[in-house]
Protein backbone atom coordinates (compact mmCIF):
# COMPACT_ATOMS: atom_id res chain seq x y z
CA UNK A 1 0.00 0.00 0.00
CA UNK A 2 1.33 3.22 -1.46
CA UNK A 3 1.70 5.97 1.83
CA UNK A 4 -1.43 7.69 2.36
CA UNK A 5 -3.61 5.20 0.98
CA UNK A 6 -4.89 4.55 4.23
CA UNK A 7 -5.82 8.09 4.03
CA UNK A 8 -7.43 8.65 0.35
CA UNK A 9 -9.55 5.08 1.95
CA UNK A 10 -10.95 6.98 4.85
CA UNK A 11 -11.82 9.80 2.60
CA UNK A 12 -13.36 8.23 0.36
CA UNK A 13 -15.78 6.00 2.79
CA UNK A 14 -16.41 9.45 4.78
CA UNK A 15 -17.47 11.17 1.37
CA UNK A 16 -19.66 7.74 1.08
CA UNK A 17 -21.25 8.77 4.43
CA UNK A 18 -21.93 12.51 3.35
CA UNK A 19 -23.51 10.83 0.47
CA UNK A 20 -26.04 8.99 2.73
CA UNK A 21 -26.68 12.28 4.98
CA UNK A 22 -27.13 14.08 2.16
CA UNK A 23 -29.77 11.47 0.75
CA UNK A 24 -31.31 11.40 4.16
CA UNK A 25 -32.34 15.03 4.06
CA UNK A 26 -35.82 16.17 3.81
CA UNK A 27 -37.17 17.70 0.28
CA UNK A 28 -37.63 20.52 1.74
CA UNK A 29 -36.12 24.06 0.62
CA UNK A 30 -33.70 23.67 3.65
CA UNK A 31 -33.36 19.74 3.01
CA UNK A 32 -31.76 20.91 -0.49
CA UNK A 33 -30.19 23.45 0.15
CA UNK A 34 -28.07 22.02 2.83
CA UNK A 35 -27.72 18.83 0.98
CA UNK A 36 -26.76 20.71 -2.49
CA UNK A 37 -23.99 22.78 -0.18
CA UNK A 38 -22.81 19.74 2.18
CA UNK A 39 -22.43 17.76 -1.31
CA UNK A 40 -19.75 19.77 -2.80
CA UNK A 41 -18.10 20.12 0.74
CA UNK A 42 -18.49 16.79 2.30
CA UNK A 43 -16.77 14.95 -1.04
CA UNK A 44 -14.21 17.54 -2.12
CA UNK A 45 -11.38 16.29 0.66
CA UNK A 46 -10.95 13.47 -1.16
CA UNK A 47 -10.39 14.91 -4.14
CA UNK A 48 -8.00 17.76 -2.65
CA UNK A 49 -6.14 14.99 -0.95
CA UNK A 50 -5.60 13.18 -4.69
CA UNK A 51 -4.17 16.17 -6.31
CA UNK A 52 -2.14 16.87 -2.71
CA UNK A 53 -0.57 13.27 -3.30
CA UNK A 54 0.55 14.31 -6.71
CA UNK A 55 1.93 17.84 -5.99
CA UNK A 56 4.51 19.38 -8.14
CA UNK A 57 6.16 21.05 -4.96
CA UNK A 58 5.86 21.41 -0.98
CA UNK A 59 3.99 24.64 -1.74
CA UNK A 60 1.60 23.49 -3.83
CA UNK A 61 0.85 20.68 -1.56
CA UNK A 62 0.79 22.99 1.33
CA UNK A 63 -2.00 24.96 -1.18
CA UNK A 64 -4.43 21.75 -1.87
CA UNK A 65 -3.93 20.41 1.86
CA UNK A 66 -5.35 23.90 2.81
CA UNK A 67 -7.95 23.95 0.93
CA UNK A 68 -8.95 20.47 1.71
CA UNK A 69 -8.83 21.88 5.39
CA UNK A 70 -11.58 24.19 4.05
CA UNK A 71 -13.78 22.30 2.79
CA UNK A 72 -13.75 19.78 6.07
CA UNK A 73 -13.93 22.94 8.28
CA UNK A 74 -17.23 23.55 6.23
CA UNK A 75 -18.46 20.13 5.84
CA UNK A 76 -18.38 20.51 10.29
CA UNK A 77 -20.31 23.69 9.92
CA UNK A 78 -23.41 21.91 7.24
CA UNK A 79 -22.93 19.15 9.96
CA UNK A 80 -23.99 21.19 12.73
CA UNK A 81 -26.46 22.94 11.36
CA UNK A 82 -28.51 20.04 10.28
CA UNK A 83 -28.29 18.87 14.28
CA UNK A 84 -29.21 22.67 15.27
CA UNK A 85 -32.33 22.69 13.00
CA UNK A 86 -33.17 18.70 13.87
CA UNK A 87 -32.98 18.08 10.15
CA UNK A 88 -31.62 14.78 11.34
CA UNK A 89 -31.11 13.39 14.87
CA UNK A 90 -27.56 14.27 16.28
CA UNK A 91 -27.17 10.78 17.42
CA UNK A 92 -26.96 9.22 13.62
CA UNK A 93 -24.41 12.26 12.78
CA UNK A 94 -22.21 12.47 16.18
CA UNK A 95 -19.60 9.57 14.44
CA UNK A 96 -19.63 11.79 11.27
CA UNK A 97 -18.49 14.91 12.80
CA UNK A 98 -15.94 13.09 14.87
CA UNK A 99 -14.28 11.46 12.02
CA UNK A 100 -14.65 15.20 10.09
CA UNK A 101 -12.72 16.64 13.23
CA UNK A 102 -9.72 13.77 12.83
CA UNK A 103 -9.58 14.26 9.25
CA UNK A 104 -9.31 18.12 10.31
CA UNK A 105 -6.35 17.37 12.58
CA UNK A 106 -5.07 14.56 10.16
CA UNK A 107 -4.75 17.13 7.06
CA UNK A 108 -3.33 20.22 9.36
CA UNK A 109 -0.73 18.20 10.81
CA UNK A 110 0.63 17.45 7.40
CA UNK A 111 0.27 20.63 6.03
CA UNK A 112 2.30 21.55 9.47
CA UNK A 113 4.95 18.36 8.70
CA UNK A 114 5.47 20.01 5.33
CA UNK A 115 6.28 23.34 6.34
CA UNK A 116 8.55 22.23 8.94
CA UNK A 117 9.67 20.20 5.89
CA UNK A 118 10.27 22.98 3.60
CA UNK A 119 11.87 25.21 5.82
CA UNK A 120 15.13 22.27 6.00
Amino acid sequence: MAKGDDLQDRLIQFASRIIKVCNALPPTIAGRHIAGQLLRSGTAPAAHHSEARAAESPSDFIHKMKVGVKELNETEIWLRIIVASELLPETKLADLLNECNQLQRIFSTSINTARKSRRR
